[in-house]
């Protein structure tokens, strides 16, 4: 068992807007945490978060859906917020994390979910779904994605992949990354590169490239908490790089669960996100249950369209549910 991490509880104290009581379940010697809100007999909603951010990205939205009569559980992944953390960025892969929150929805025996992830949130939680089907009713994906390749054409793309990658070489600034005019791929391999190689790695400023809104300090500070120092931060630094990791796995989910998926599937991307843009497309053309759908874009909002816009996209997810049924 690899060293583990643990953020003292004295770093969440006073977060502003962020009452709400941790919750604790251990898996695979590791402790997650996740926010638990609502009755426990109302429908659940599983709200993921994405990297470099934590559950405090949706407090914006907890009470919001809690009083709209649903459950609402947000969960730490493992390296961030008040999960554990992990010193060595090879104590990471895309498959654990998968792994952890297969075992999360399992163990806290949730059904009839309706799940919103955004950024790493969907790359995990729609693998979730594609190991356990039958516990999620809806999906509303927010930029996000899950890109795919089969057998030997997974190998040359991630080889593609790692080598454009390696060509950006030492990226030292924020600017020209989150702030790219630029269609994807390129902003995300320069995020890539910038997540390897960049000395300093201030997660509040990475939050605040990522959105429209002007934060205050104790936001930017909440977003720090999770990370005393950068031995906390290996996760952050090496997600970006594990995207292309398991191609061949989500052409697997692709075949065998989302091209055949036939409940409701909304996607509710922002206007002002170089990472995913246009990645709704891919959805809405591959998915069935993503057909006729209401899909929105969430207007004036950046990659942490949560931050933004967080009191909309509630409404809007309550619009999805009460619209496709319970």
């Amino acid at each position: 068992m690899p060293e583990i991490l643990r953020t003292p509880d004295s770093r969440f104290k006073n977060l502003p807007g962020f009452d709400y009581a941790p919750h604790y379940i251990e898996i695979a010697g590791l402790r997650v945490h996740y926010v638990d809100e609502g009755m426990s007999n109302n429908p659940p909603i599983l709200l993921m978060h994405g990297e470099p951010s934590w559950s405090f990205l949706y407090r914006k939205m907890i009470s919001i859906l809690s009083e709209a009569n649903f459950r609402v559980i947000v969960p730490d992944l493992i390296g961030f917020g008040r999960s554990d953390k992990l010193p060595k960025r090879e104590d990471y892969s895309y498959q654990h994390q998968v792994d952890i929150f297969t075992e999360f929805v399992k163990k806290i025996n949730l059904s009839g979910i309706t799940l919103f992830c955004q950024d790493w949130g969907g790359l995990i939680g729609l693998r979730v779904v594609a190991n356990e089907p039958d516990r999620f009713a809806r999906i509303i994906a927010s930029n996000t994605g899950l890109p795919d390749a089969a057998d030997a054409q997974a190998e040359v793309m991630l080889k593609m992949i790692t080598d454009t990658i390696k060509s950006f070489g030492k990226v030292p600034t924020l600017e020209g990354i989150l702030d790219s005019n630029e269609e994807f791929p390129r902003p995300f391999m320069r995020w890539v590169a910038y997540s390897r190689t960049s000395p300093e790695f201030h997660i509040g400023d990475i939050i605040q490239r990522g959105t429209t809104t002007e934060l205050t300090d104790d936001i930017l500070t909440a977003y720090e908490a999770p990370f005393p120092d950068d031995s906390y931060k290996a996760g952050a630094r090496i997600l970006p790089s594990l995207v292309p990791t398991q191609l061949k796995e989500n052409h697997k989910a692709w075949e065998e669960v989302f091209s055949k998926w036939e409940k409701p599937f909304m996607t509710a991307f922002s206007d002002s996100d170089p990472i995913t843009r246009g990645g709704e497309k891919v959805f809405q053309t591959r998915i069935p249950g993503a057909k006729n759908q209401s899909h929105v874009t969430i207007k004036n909002a950046g990659h942490f369209l949560q931050e933004d816009k967080g009191e909309e996209i509630a409404g809007v997810m309550i619009d999805f549910i009460n619209r496709t049924g319970n």
